[in-house]
């Protein structure tokens, strides 16, 4: 950065308590309060250089005054008067918007005497500063305490004008010193500048000059929206620091509660702002990052309108997101016995984003129907996911797991084995369910929806209600029903009778084969009575073997742990099933 050095002799400013006194052989004629700090001074070189103290100071002897409103106080007074005595100073952009504005209050200018205070200084302003990329961006930011007076002398005008041109400059030509920490670009070499060197040095303005920059810069049209929200992504992780908190692999430092009421004021308003300035052009800006000022939203208590505005935002991109990018924290203040600090996820937040997204889906559902399915099947996957990871949260109720599952329309999961996934997480990590807890859950569970290694986990399932098990053990048993009755059609069976004796009998399509195959028609009565005979012992025998089969089934299911009262409504609605399926047939 630069100065400049403006003077030559040594600092003779003496200071005794409240009391600053320029160490003379002449004696003090002119006494000068500002705040808590008396000056005593001499009115020959002050009032040749000063017109507002001419105006004061009228008469002769000594003369006290009362410089209280000066800009900047006594810091920039006194800047002023070491001027006036040709002590030697050093200006820079840190002081000087300071020295600026008292040198104007204090009328130091050329219609008082040449080479004054306000000239030199204009002049650095001109050929130093607004050259500079750093002298200009902290030129800015000090004007926050001088508001009034930058704008009206243009200072925060010509700063933004500066910045916003440095901005735009290619960056291959970009020659001067900026501010970039990320790791990744430093352990390369590059011969430019990223296209977002500038981002963490203007992130140091405050909300206001912040929005000015960014308004002026998107007005030219010739930088990208993606690169504006880079900008936004940064000042918010400088300024609300929640943004960069909240998921569980970063523990809560900060809360609503443990701000002030101002700093949550100012969170709030910067808030809003950055919120307001995100371009409206999808991409923009990541998900993860929405749905992270989405939760300050709800923390801070913003308003209503960014809100919706944040909600639509993060419907429209939730395709985009991981499981872990949903996985925001609530804020607790329960402590345990440890001290430890209880939280939970923040599971009404998704399942507002994801009503949201619901929303927005079947409005475009109509148009590109194959397209659609794709993507809310997409989703499906990700709420899956995520309800796996919520679904070991101590602290997480029923109610809002099956509520986030339930928002989808079932034709969003063609297959149901992710969502078994989460269920048995559930009942595994919270066993103190009660019954009507646990149907509740597996209610949002299609069985017919599982794969055969679900079933088959599902069947052996202990934690599972009985409902459930039987729902599964019904759809097996009618699947492997059905193939069963294929088979038989189609080739010969073999029947052990209890005493062991084996018998073995045809279908019907071979039997007519073999009367086909036979020429002598005064065997075909005696055919006739031997295929009815064998036809009869041979349905007999198969309804002794289908009766073993359900007793070894019903035998498999009691080593699972079910009980015999319970196996016996099992048993007698799977016979009541399969004699209904035999009369039908």
């Amino acid at each position: 950065m630069k100065f400049m050095r403006l003077g030559k002799m040594p600092d003779t400013f003496y200071t005794g308590e409240a009391t600053r006194t320029m160490v003379s052989d002449l004696q003090s004629d002119l006494t000068i309060r500002i705040n808590n700090i008396t000056y005593l001074l001499h009115k020959f070189p002050l009032l040749q250089k000063c017109g507002l103290l001419q105006q004061l100071c009228s008469g002769k002897g000594d003369t006290t005054l009362e410089l209280h409103d000066i800009p900047g106080g006594e810091i920039s007074f006194e800047l002023c008067a070491k001027f006036c005595y040709g002590i030697k100073i050093d200006l820079s952009a840190h002081n000087f918007v300071a020295a600026l504005c008292a040198a104007k209050f204090l009328q130091m200018t050329e219609s008082v005497v040449k080479g004054n205070f306000v000239s030199k200084l204009e002049l650095f302003f001109t050929s130093c500063i607004l050259q500079g990329w750093k002298d200009s961006v902290v030129t800015l930011q000090t004007t926050e305490k001088f508001h009034e007076w930058s704008e009206n002398f243009e200072i925060i005008r010509r700063c933004i004008d500066s910045v916003v041109d440095k901005i735009l400059t290619p960056t291959t030509k970009v020659r001067w010193s900026y501010t970039y920490t990320r790791p990744e670009y430093a352990e390369k070499k590059h011969k430019s500048a990223p296209k977002d060197w500038w981002t963490e040095d203007i992130a140091e303005l405050n909300i206001d000059l912040f929005r000015c920059v960014i308004n002026t810069v998107r007005s030219t049209d010739m930088i990208p929206p993606k690169l504006i929200g880079e900008a936004l992504h940064v000042y918010a992780c400088h300024w609300l620091p929640d943004v960069t908190r909240g998921r569980s692999d970063q523990p809560e430092t900060s809360t609503s509660s443990q701000i002030t009421q101002e700093e949550s004021f100012n969170r709030k308003k910067q808030l809003e702002m950055i919120v307001s300035l995100i371009p409206e052009d999808r991409g923009s800006v990541s998900v993860r990052f929405l749905l992270r000022l989405l939760r300050m939203v709800n923390l801070l208590g913003a308003s209503s309108a960014i809100h919706k505005q944040l909600i639509r935002k993060c419907s429209l991109q939730l395709e985009e997101a991981m499981p872990n990018d949903l996985l925001l924290l609530l804020p607790s203040h329960d402590h345990d016995s440890s001290g430890d600090h209880h939280q939970t996820y923040d599971i009404d937040l998704v399942m507002a984003v994801l009503e949201g997204f619901i929303t927005q889906w079947r409005k475009s559902y109509s148009r590109d129907e194959e397209q659609s399915m794709i993507l809310i099947s997409k989703i499906a996957k990700l709420i899956d996911s995520y309800l796996q990871v919520v679904s070991r949260d101590a602290n997480m109720s029923v109610e809002k797991v099956v509520s986030l599952a339930n928002i989808l329309p079932e034709f969003a999961r063609p297959e149901h084995d992710d969502l078994y996934k989460a269920i048995d997480i559930y009942l595994k990590e919270h066993p103190q369910m009660s019954k009507e807890e646990k149907k509740r859950l597996c209610s949002i569970l299609d069985c017919h929806k599982l794969s055969a290694e679900a079933r088959a986990h599902a069947v052996k399932n202990e934690r599972l209600p009985l409902r459930t098990v039987v729902q599964v053990l019904f759809f097996e048993q009618e699947k492997h029903g059905g193939k069963a009755t294929t088979s038989h059609e189609s080739r010969k069976h073999d029947i052990i009778q209890p005493q062991g004796i084996k018998i073995t009998y045809y279908t019907g399509d071979h039997l007519r084969n073999l009367q086909a195959r036979s020429g002598d028609k005064s065997n075909k009565a005696e055919d006739d009575r031997r295929r009815s005979a064998l036809s009869s012992k041979s349905q007999k025998l198969e309804r002794e073997s289908e009766q073993k089969s359900r007793g070894k089934n019903v035998h498999e299911i009691m080593e699972e742990g079910i009980s015999k009262q319970n196996l016996t409504k099992v048993k007698i609605q799977r016979t009541k099933s399969e004699h209904g399926r035999r009369k039908g047939k």
